[in-house]
This record gives C-alpha cells, structure tokens and sequence, in this order.
C-alpha cells in the first residue's frame, strides 16, 4: 500500500539506457537516510543485485517507446525500512566516470483518525 500512496522523486538527470546497458552491474547505488538528525547508510550496492533493464523489459511484453522511463525497484536497505526526515541518493557508473545525485525531504502529515 505505501508504494502505492507515497510519490516517487525523481532526479533532473537521466543516462540514456544503451550508454550503460553493457556495464550496469558495475554500477553502484547508495543511498543514505537523515534520521534523527543523522546521516546513516541505508543502501550500498551494485545494480548486479538487480533484474537488468532488458529482463525487465522483456517482462512487460512489448517494447519501451522512445522517452519511457521504467521504474526497477531497489536494493535491501541497511538494517531495515524505517522513517527519515531526508533521503539522498546516487548512481556511481565507474566505466563512464559519473555519478547521479538527488536528495529529498520528507513532510510527516498528521494522523487523522
């Protein structure tokens, strides 16, 4: 349900997918998590834990249009799901020499019984 609720931030930047396809198990993602008040890592690790894009894609049963974007999942996070008040993230792609950046802060609303 909360994948359903909650939006999904997106970053300003995107790597075409042909630019990374033959090394994307070699790309590392992290993520780390403010909570309170504190900056802890929350996920570290190769895209090789992954499905790969193709897979992906073959999975859906047609092929992407041009401009698509398709959401992956992710990796397990360190030492569980838990609430923080800021997440940041990057894309390290070590063949190509770049990295993806984007972070976010998180508005608890009130509960409303």
């Amino acid at each position: 349900l909360s994948k359903q609720l909650c939006g999904k931030p997106v970053g300003t930047e995107l790597w075409l997918l042909d630019d990374v396809a033959g090394h994307w198990d070699q790309i590392r993602l992290r993520a780390f998590a403010t909570i309170d008040g504190r900056s802890t890592a929350y996920q570290d690790g190769t895209l090789a834990g992954m499905r790969t894009p193709a897979d992906l894609i073959s999975r859906l049963g047609k092929p992407l249009s041009s401009g698509s974007v398709m959401f992956c999942g992710t990796l397990a996070a360190i030492g569980g799901i838990r609430p923080a008040s800021r997440f940041e993230m990057e894309l390290e792609d070590p063949v190509l020499g770049r990295t993806l950046r984007h972070a976010y802060d998180i508005e608890v609303l009130p509960v409303v019984s």
